[in-house]
């Protein structure tokens, strides 16, 4: 499968919860959430070198249609729920249309 959409979202912390919200998110990878789906096929939690509690999620997906799907159902959506309550303002989202590149399987 080919990475076809891609999205990414940087989101800021409230002050020293950085650690705490990346930590969240990579809970996005465990069975049954928006990271273990078939169709997620890239799913990377960064945190900003100069900043610690600035936090980047960069998503490829098989398709956008796969990837609003996943989002919409409950999983997802509890997700988001809890990482809104560690956000110090509003996420900022975008989509992406990939051209190329690699993603190698650890």
């Amino acid at each position: 499968m080919a990475v076809s959409y891609g999205f990414h979202a940087t989101m800021t912390a409230r002050p020293g919860l950085g650690e705490r919200l990346a930590e969240l998110l990579l809970t996005g990878l465990d069975q049954g959430n928006p990271g273990a789906d078939e169709h997620c096929l890239v799913y990377l939690v960064s945190r900003s070198a100069a900043d610690p509690d600035r936090v980047h999620v960069v998503e490829g997906w098989t398709s956008e249609v796969d990837h609003h799907r996943v989002f919409a159902g409950g999983p997802a959506r509890d997700l988001l729920a809890r990482v809104g309550e560690l956000l110090s303002g509003e996420a900022e989202f975008a989509d992406l249309l990939p051209v190329g590149g690699r993603v190698a399987a650890q």
